[in-house]
């Protein structure tokens, strides 16, 4: 943690052009976002600008559970950073920082208060690990 923040970050084996595609682009995001095998997104509209919406519907393969993750974009500098508000008023702000044929994707985020910072940090960073497994895989 720094300054009361979450950081996650990964690299990826493939260059920015790609990445930040597959970061961006609701089929790729619908491939890749989630945090478990038993979970997966099955709608998602991003509108990539700056006062932009971002929606994920998020549910267990079970049916058992399902929520909604909403936010406006606060900063989009193409390939290189985003910066969003949550719906509960959280920032994040993701980094997209190329080297040659890979690209780190670094996450830094405001904790929320429901859950414990290390269960916060691990269900992120999973998601980013997914990203990474689903990138480097087509």
């Amino acid at each position: 943690m720094e300054d009361g923040k979450i950081i996650v970050e990964i690299t990826v084996n493939k260059d920015l052009d790609f990445v930040w595609n597959s970061w961006t682009q609701p089929d790729h995001i619908l491939k890749w976002n989630h945090a478990s095998d038993d979970w997966h997104t099955v709608r998602v509209s991003n509108e990539l600008k700056v006062g932009g919406k971002f929606f994920y519907r998020m549910e267990a393969k079970d049916g058992s559970f399902g929520f909604d993750f909403e936010s406006n974009y606060e900063l989009v500098n193409e390939k290189k950073e985003l910066t969003y508000i949550m719906s509960d008023g959280r920032r994040a702000t993701t980094i997209f920082q190329s080297k040659e044929t890979e690209t780190k994707v670094t996450t830094t985020f405001d904790p929320e208060n429901k859950n414990p910072i290390e269960l916060q940090k691990a269900g992120w960073q999973a998601i980013l690990n997914n990203f990474k497994t689903y990138a480097e895989s087509i």
